[in-house]
């Protein structure tokens, strides 16, 4: 039996929209980047109204490690393709140190 071990880390993705699109991007980016990663179906309830959507959860898998900031670059990179891919307003990385957040929105702009 192989037992490894690594640091505890991790990074959430959050958008709405479709999931099935959203999966085959996930799938794609997965194969060529060395990366472990869940997808949770959510529902999004906010002021004025509610959506679907899902989770994308990135973890330092022993199996393909990463530095803290190798995942969250592979994050950050991954929900630029779903938030172009299935053609969303907005999205949110977030890990235990930071969030970001991105809006193609041109009244969320200051």
């Amino acid at each position: 039996m192989i037992e490894r071990s690594e640091p505890t880390y991790w990074v959430k993705i959050y958008l709405s929209g479709p999931i099935e699109e959203a999966k085959q991007i996930v799938r794609k980016y997965a194969k060529s980047n060395g990366i472990c990663v869940t997808i949770d179906p959510t529902l999004y309830i906010y002021t004025g109204g509610e959506e679907l959507g899902y989770v994308i959860g990135l973890i330092n898998y022993p199996r393909f490690p990463s530095t803290p900031e190798e995942l969250w670059s592979k994050s950050v990179t991954l929900v630029r393709l779903l938030h172009k891919g299935t053609f969303q307003w907005s999205a949110l990385v977030m890990s235990p140190e930071k969030t970001l957040w991105l809006s193609d929105r041109e009244r969320d702009v200051e």
